[in-house]
């Protein structure tokens, strides 16, 4: 059996960090960073953001890669899940769509953080949207396929997977920058847009699980 082409690793790879960029949205949850860290020195801060990468990262993978497994031993459907996950995934990204500051929602917003696990990479990075879409995407491995064909999807997944935490790692390693350099008006658009496609991600999750339970 030909193993996967070039262009189909490429695509699984901007599939994963396309669908959890959104979920995740670095970009806007650096403000909540830099709010939940402003009783450290910018020494720690930074040390902080490369803790919630490497945490990010790999609770992002496990997720990914055995996250369908452990779901079917407790008996839960992939169709199943794709259609909760999605349905969730896609609530989370309308209230975020109609809230207000996303400072004002987080969890713990108004306490200073030195944990790089609680709350700075659960639930504020990764939580349980950015969790389920990991597991649908990792549902998603074509049956009947090679080891070859496997190995190189999961080192595709390796790499979206990392370049997503990359990505928290800049956001939050420059969050006052990027918080000054975007401004109120500009944070908030971040938001917003990155609620919007959370929305649609997470029909579109909803909608493939219907259709695998149905046959359409």
């Amino acid at each position: 059996m030909p193993g996967p082409s070039p262009q189909a690793v490429g695509s699984a790879l901007l599939l994963i960090y396309a669908a959890l960029f959104p979920v995740i949205n670095p970009l806007g949850c650096a403000p909540i960073f830099l709010g939940l860290t402003q009783g450290v020195t910018p020494a720690e801060r930074h040390a902080l953001a490369r803790g919630v990468a490497v945490n990010s990262f790999f609770l992002l993978l496990a997720s990914l890669l055995i996250g369908s497994h452990v779901l079917v031993f407790f008996g839960i459907s992939l169709p199943v899940l794709r259609i909760a996950g999605g349905l969730v995934v896609s609530a989370f990204g309308w209230k975020q769509l109609n809230a207000g500051e996303a400072a004002d929602d987080a969890p713990g917003s108004q306490k200073r953080s030195t944990d790089d696990f609680y709350p700075l990479t659960m639930p504020l990075t990764v939580g349980p949207g950015s969790i389920s879409v990991a597991i649908a995407l990792g549902s998603e491995r074509p049956k009947g396929a090679g080891l070859p064909h496997l190995a190189l999807l999961g080192l595709a997944a390796l790499a979206g997977v990392a370049a997503i935490s990359l990505t928290i790692y800049v956001s939050y390693r420059f969050a006052e920058r990027i918080v000054a350099l975007l401004g109120p008006s500009g944070s908030n658009v971040v938001v917003r847009l990155s609620a919007f496609i959370l929305v649609c991600i997470g029909l579109q999750i909803a909608w493939s699980g219907w259709s695998d339970l149905t046959g359409a």
